[in-house]
């Protein structure tokens, strides 16, 4: 590893400062640029469908500059590189069935989330209310949700966050746990944190066993993008609502496809990829 082009920089307190310093600067600049903007030409830009898009994007950018010039740079000697290769055929029919079935699992377990009542109800409602508004474009939301999100936030938290814990010596599955964690913090409700967290411990086991940052992108955007397609034609992210079908067989379809593909890719495929 001494003599990768991947530098091998840690993950700590501080670097998790300057994520968030990044993603601060980024949204702010975004921001500054909406102000000069009203008073050059007297329209607000956060109005329009891709402002929010390009707010989000400076701000990962920015962190992710940020961690590389201060963190990774300095320490390693070596500008901020991932390994985005590809895998073999077979690879990809083992994953996706995975993260379909964990898919069916999350959607379970976050519906059991209360959206009524007297605190979950405003949240909820608030919640809905920021959807749709993300939702009114389909093709800034595709470029959002389905393209963005995925090369960004796995850059960070797979690619920075559980790849630097493992590097200081975080046991792998701590790290992947602890990465999703966050992600599921990040996303600011109790509804898509379950889900985050879920689905990202599917990212980070197929990120720690490829070593390729674009097997968790695909997987990514694959999630996003059915989501995409559910909210688009049900208004919701539901498989039983579209499928018309209970709850309870999404659940079972869902620990039935995962359990099968895990087992199949962490235990009877044992190929186990390594940066060079």
């Amino acid at each position: 590893m001494e003599n990768s082009r991947y530098p091998k920089f840690t993950f700590t307190w501080i670097g998790g400062l300057l994520l968030v310093a990044g993603m601060v600067v980024g949204t702010m600049a975004v921001s500054f640029f909406n102000i000069f903007w009203m008073f050059a030409f007297k329209e607000s830009l956060q109005y329009k469908e891709w402002f929010l898009m390009l707010s989000n994007a400076a701000g990962f950018l920015t962190a992710i500059a940020f961690f590389d010039f201060f963190i990774v740079r300095p320490k390693t000697g070596k500008k901020l590189n991932f390994n985005f290769s590809p895998t073999n055929f077979y690879t990809y029919l083992l994953i996706f069935p995975m993260m379909l079935g964990m898919m069916f699992i999350a959607e379970f377990i976050a519906a059991q989330i209360p959206t009524t009542g007297p605190f979950f109800g405003k949240y909820y409602e608030f919640f809905t209310k920021l959807m749709e508004q993300l939702t009114d474009d389909p093709v800034v939301m595709i470029i959002t949700a389905v393209i963005c999100a995925p090369i960004f936030e796995e850059i960070v938290f797979r690619g920075i966050i559980q790849k630097g814990l493992i590097n200081k010596g975080v046991e792998p599955w701590k790290a992947i746990i602890s990465a999703s964690v966050i992600f599921g913090l990040v996303h600011g409700n109790p509804w898509q944190f379950v889900g985050a967290v879920l689905l990202g411990c599917v990212l980070g086991v197929v990120y720690y066993k490829t070593k390729s940052l674009l097997l968790p992108m695909l997987l990514h955007g694959f999630n996003n993008f059915c989501s995409t397609i559910l909210i688009a034609y049900t208004k919701n992210e539901s498989f039983a609502d579209a499928f018309k079908i209970p709850e309870w067989v999404i659940l079972t379809v869902g620990i039935l496809l995962f359990s099968m593909f895990y087992y199949l890719f962490t235990r009877k495929y044992k190929v186990h990829y390594s940066e060079i």
